[in-house]
């Protein structure tokens, strides 16, 4: 179960989740603001890690600013980014089928890969919210002659104002129910390649660092496994009482930003 008494001390670097931990749909969080302030006057940087793969990073600059935050584009990692990072890793300049928004797209294009439906040498599923009947349909063939499938990461459903929306976990359900196959590749939280690429970017040692996120199946697991210490916001997608019977056990839970920054400012 979680601590009771936060410790922060060591912490010398933030992994922070967006959707549901620093904003929701358009409106900023409680703590929000405070918590950039108080890391960055402490000298602690914080990367933005967000599943979200519907937008590429200079989207979510222009969001965070419509909210009156300004953000450089390289503190924000987004899975659609780590994806295209890694598969430039093992195959530069691929025919790749990228199912996701125009903005996923562009970021493949941007990495210097070739967009194909119709011969790729993989496949690419990111959180599609322009998803059509066809495009499942394309999508299921090309899995189904068994090309290499990455999904960008495994979220059943994206936090929003009043509710939930399907996410991209939802979309993988229904391919594996047409073709009998999972994806081959997952890069985002909870998978370890989004996290070694943070820290890359943090230039910091995971031991360092402290995942802040709403979910216990992809920001809190992700921790658990690296390991390194993970914080539980209550403002997104977890409530209190879903911690009972879960196996991913955050160290800390605070019911938002607000909270956190409270206790960070204590120890500072």
């Amino acid at each position: 179960m979680p601590k009771t008494k936060p410790d922060l001390s060591s912490v010398r670097g933030f992994l922070l989740d967006m959707d549901g931990t620093f904003y929701l749909s358009d409106h900023l969080l409680p703590g929000a603001e405070d918590f950039l302030n108080t890391t960055a006057a402490a000298g602690r940087p914080v990367q933005f890690l967000t599943n979200n793969s519907s937008r590429n990073r200079d989207a979510y600059v222009r969001k965070i600013a419509g909210m009156g935050i300004t953000v450089p584009p390289e503190q924000i990692l987004t899975s659609g980014e780590a994806t295209a990072q890694y598969l430039r890793g093992i195959a530069p300049g691929a025919r790749v089928a990228v199912f996701g928004t125009p903005e996923l797209e562009a970021e493949f294009r941007g990495y210097g890969f070739a967009l194909d439906m119709d011969a790729p040498a993989y496949v690419v599923l990111g959180f599609d919210m322009t998803i059509t009947y066809d495009k499942l349909t394309r999508l299921c063939d090309l899995v189904r002659q068994g090309l290499p499938y990455i999904a960008t990461h495994p979220d059943f459903n994206c936090p929003v104002a009043g509710g939930f929306i399907p996410d991209i976990g939802a979309i993988m359900a229904f391919v594996e129910a047409s073709t009998g196959r999972k994806a081959d590749v997952i890069i985002g939280k909870p998978n370890r390649h989004i996290l070694d690429m943070a820290a890359a970017r943090l230039g910091l040692p995971l031991e360092a660092l402290c995942m802040v996120g709403d979910r216990l199946y992809t920001d809190i697991a992700m921790g658990q496994a690296a390991p390194i210490q993970t914080a539980l916001v209550l403002s997104g997608e977890t409530k209190a009482e879903d911690l009972a019977n879960s196996p991913f056990q955050p160290d800390y839970v605070f019911e938002n930003l607000a909270e956190l920054t409270a206790h960070l400012k204590a120890q500072l």
